[in-house]
């Protein structure tokens, strides 16, 4: 019987998780003060008792209260 080789069988890639949609994640803060004055096109909004901060621009500035 023949051995399997090694080199046939590569090692497998470690997991890496998706990014959501393209984006990253969402920043979670205690405080918004700073996050809603990063750029002009930052939004504050209240959507299911929770404080956010959007911004369709730039995503990636996105921010939650709590």
């Amino acid at each position: 019987m023949a051995q399997p080789s090694t080199v046939d069988n590569p090692a497998p890639e470690p997991y890496t998780p998706p990014l959501l949609n393209g984006f990253s994640k969402m920043k979670i803060r205690n405080s918004l003060k700073s996050a809603k004055t990063r750029d002009k096109n930052c939004v504050v909004v209240r959507r299911r008792g929770r404080i956010y901060v959007l911004n369709k621009k730039n995503p990636r500035l996105k921010a939650r209260q709590g």
